[in-house]
């Protein structure tokens, strides 16, 4: 007696049911991919030398954009924001002061309300000797500068960054993968 094959069933129905599943899935996973990025967290890429050391031109690097609308800006922050003077650019900066600080750099130190502000992520060679006098933040508003002080285009040169603007902070490195990491 002989053995027949039984054949696999592709009946439309069977075909059918698969590219619905399919489709289904991939409609969730962009659904949410979406949600994820307009609501959470976004990627974008650093253009720039400003931030170096911690973060290098092209480096790309996840933002959160929840962690503002839930809880408050901090000194030391990472900070992605519309640039004041032309809102269809985005800048990466740190924050320095906030509203209400008494702010000053006096030879490239800055002193925030009388006390020199430590700055670990501003290395001696990115450093600066320039001076600013001593201006109040007003409420609403911080004052953002680069960690390469040298180079930096930022509070010093623009003013304070009104709150409203103020839309990420810098959370994770994933690109390059060797400096993948949290941003500090």
């Amino acid at each position: 007696m002989q053995q027949e094959d039984q054949p696999v069933s592709t009946s439309p129905a069977r075909r059918d049911s698969s590219h619905n599943e399919w489709a289904r899935d991939v409609v969730i996973a962009v659904i949410a991919s979406l949600l994820i990025i307009l609501f959470l967290y976004q990627p974008v890429r650093v253009e720039g030398t400003s931030m170096v050391p911690m973060l290098q031109d092209q480096d790309r690097l996840f933002i959160s954009k929840i962690a503002y609308r839930v809880g408050e800006i901090h000194r030391g922050d990472v900070v992605v924001f519309q640039y004041p003077r032309d809102l269809s650019k985005s800048y990466i900066k740190r924050v320095i002061g906030l509203p209400g600080d008494r702010v000053a750099i006096q030879h490239g130190t800055v002193f925030i309300n009388g006390a020199a502000l430590t700055e670990p992520y501003v290395p001696p060679r990115y450093a600066d000797e320039r001076s600013e006098p001593e201006a109040e933040i007003p409420q609403g508003e911080y004052f953002l500068m680069g960690d390469h002080r040298s180079i930096s285009f930022d509070s010093r040169e623009f003013g304070p960054v009104a709150r409203p603007l103020i839309y990420g902070k810098a959370e994770f490195v994933y690109w390059p993968f060797r400096e993948a990491g949290v941003v500090h």
